[in-house]
């Protein structure tokens, strides 16, 4: 005997209370910088699998690296520098 599946899951996947919340949105936003430094780095990295890397590519994915870095230091620090809502005194 086969089994009828509804497909209220595929139907409901989209719908409106689903949305992010504006609390979602912020943490996305301020993750932005880390997210396009970490694109920035894949980008060089694709680059330089189609061919022999050179010094150029080299320097290019050192770079993307710190910058990913750099983005992922000042996230942490300015996440760890809030205030936490019911934190301790």
């Amino acid at each position: 005997m086969s089994h009828i599946v509804t497909v209220q899951d595929a139907v409901t996947a989209f719908a409106d209370f689903m949305e992010p919340t504006n609390a979602e949105l912020d943490a996305i936003e301020q993750e932005m910088p880390v997210i396009l430094a970490g694109v920035d780095l894949v980008d060089a990295q694709i680059t330089a699998l189609d061919r022999t890397p050179n010094e150029l590519d080299s320097r290019r994915i050192r770079r993307a690296r710190r910058r990913v870095l750099a983005a992922r230091r000042t996230l942490a620090n300015r996440t760890a520098g809030a205030s936490v809502p019911g934190g301790a005194a």
